[in-house]
């Protein structure tokens, strides 16, 4: 890793972020609110390549018609692909839905593996996905690494990747570790509400002074 901060600012920065933005709630859900590992992992797989609200749609729709892997068999392409369609790339989305049902059942009686290697081995979920679904649903201690996440720890020099999944493994690397629990609220948090894409609030951010992103800047 050449663009980083050392651990001991790292660790600074989470110190910081816990203070400064709320952490996960009592009732925390799995992905987009689901309510179960199963259906976590199919928002998980709605949710690429679409906003917030056109993967609620979707998933709404998809679960009125079925909420189990069997369920899901038993509809038909055009069926789960219309449900969908809201999401985008519904074709696609389609078919890796169907083929992780089958694997799903086939492999696991149906039952959503906790560990990231158990869902890393089903069709259709990824390394952003597996974590999102075991912070979530299993409660592990984790880092997810999403849009937001990936863009402020690169940004901040907590980590310099080119992937959300790069990303994800250089914060497990350093990141404390009592930071891994809440870690995924925090940045998200922070990333929504300070470290922002286009206007990030520098002025008033926590952990400015330690950030490489915000160092470059000043000096120019």
């Amino acid at each position: 890793m050449g663009r980083t901060i050392p651990e001991s600012d790292a660790a600074e920065i989470f110190v910081r972020l816990a203070e400064a933005m709320p952490g996960r709630t009592a009732n925390a859900k799995g992905p987009k609110g689901q309510p179960d590992a199963f259906r976590s992992c199919i928002s998980c797989m709605l949710s690429a390549q679409s906003l917030d609200r056109n993967t609620a749609k979707a998933a709404r729709a998809l679960f009125d018609l079925a909420q189990t892997p069997e369920d899901v068999l038993e509809l038909d392409d055009r069926d789960i692909a219309a449900a969908i369609k809201p999401c985008g790339l519904y074709n696609v989305k389609t078919r890796n839905i169907r083929k992780f049902c089958q694997a799903l059942l086939a492999e696991h009686g149906g039952l959503v593996p906790s560990t990231r290697k158990g869902l890393l081995g089903l069709p259709g979920i990824g390394r952003k996905c597996a974590d999102i679904v075991m912070s979530f649903t299993f409660g592990t201690d984790v880092i997810a690494v999403d849009t937001h996440v990936h863009r402020v720890c690169n940004r901040i020099g907590l980590t310099d990747a080119k992937t959300a999944d790069v990303t994800a493994q250089q914060l497990e690397a350093r990141a404390p570790k009592w930071a891994l629990r809440d870690g995924h609220f925090w940045l998200i948090q922070f990333g929504k509400k300070v470290c922002t894409a286009r206007a990030p609030k520098c002025e008033s951010c926590p952990v400015s002074d330690l950030c490489l992103w915000y160092a470059e800047r000043s000096a120019q």
